[in-house]
């Protein structure tokens, strides 16, 4: 029984890489599904997956995340993980996908919802922009928004695993990129420029390159329409489910759900400090749990 994926968007939902990925549900917000309307639809995934991980964005609006909490509470069901990710529109819609590979292995609904973290740190987020005047959510000098008012202006931005800024041109710089196999998601706004898919798709050495269509938020997120959003992240679903095999496995003290991490996404309950020794942080290095993937 593969635990349901929920998304807050129809278009954090990607196309899968392979036919044995299933969809993931979408819960609307207040003004487009009535509230009776979410809650059968939950509770009909709790009654055919056993379990509902549900990943919405730090930036949802705050009826739409009260929706969400609401939904929890009224159906009294420890059986549904609310999981609030920080990361771009794109790159939350790759990791959602992620999920939805993984949750047709045989892994716990608790270890599949604590693999968000995990997928995260591997996760390489960025945009083109021609402005990063009005970029709140990665830290620029003075000296970037002085250049992004000169016509013409482009710049590469990496929101993450480590933010960077690099303004196009003839210099050649490169965003920082991954050591290990990644294929690159990109959706393409409103700017006429191939350097994600012509320079930087090449620089990485991505395994793949997929097109999807851009989030409706990342015009907000990113502080312009003028963009190309891109994610580059592990798309290989054997190397996924090898890296969560990979990471050791703790039963929640609470719930007693199996889980990687620190911390269970179901009832938040913490594993006690020396539960979880040998990787404190709940995540593996890539080179220990990606060794002799990166050629695949």
């Amino acid at each position: 029984m593969a635990t349901a994926i929920a998304v807050t968007s129809p278009d954090l939902v990607l196309a899968p890489l392979d036919g044995r990925t299933p969809s993931a549900a979408v819960l609307q917000p207040p003004g487009e599904q009535s509230l009776d309307d979410a809650l059968a639809a939950v509770q009909a995934l709790v009654e055919q997956c056993g379990h509902v991980i549900v990943l919405y964005p730090a930036s949802l609006a705050v009826p739409h995340e009260r929706r969400l909490q609401t939904i929890r509470s009224v159906l009294e069901n420890g059986r549904i993980a609310l999981v609030r990710v920080d990361l771009p529109p794109l790159a939350l819609a790759v990791l959602a996908r992620q999920l939805r590979q993984i949750s047709v292995f045989d892994f716990g609904a608790g270890v599949v919802g604590s693999a968000a973290l995990l997928f995260s740190h591997y996760l390489y987020a960025g945009a083109l922009l021609n402005s990063v005047a009005k970029l709140d959510h990665v830290a620029v000098g003075l000296k970037a928004h002085a250049k992004s008012w000169v016509p013409g202006s482009q710049f590469g931005v990496l929101a993450g695993p480590t933010p960077e800024l690099i303004k196009i041109g003839a210099d050649g710089g490169m965003l920082a990129g991954p050591k290990f196999g990644t294929y690159l998601t990109v959706a393409q706004g409103r700017i006429a420029s191939d350097w994600v898919t012509s320079a930087l798709a090449p620089a990485w050495a991505v395994q793949s390159l997929h097109q999807a269509e851009l989030p409706k938020e990342s015009l907000r997120w990113w502080g312009t329409g003028k963009l190309v959003e891109f994610a580059a992240g592990i798309g290989d679903t054997s190397v996924l489910a090898q890296l969560v095999a990979s990471v050791k496995r703790q039963p929640c003290p609470w719930c007693g759900l199996e889980l990687i991490g620190e911390r269970c996404v179901f009832c938040s309950a913490p594993l006690s400090p020396h539960a979880n020794q040998e990787s404190s942080s709940g995540v593996v290095s890539p080179e220990a749990g990606l060794q002799g993937q990166s050629a695949e």
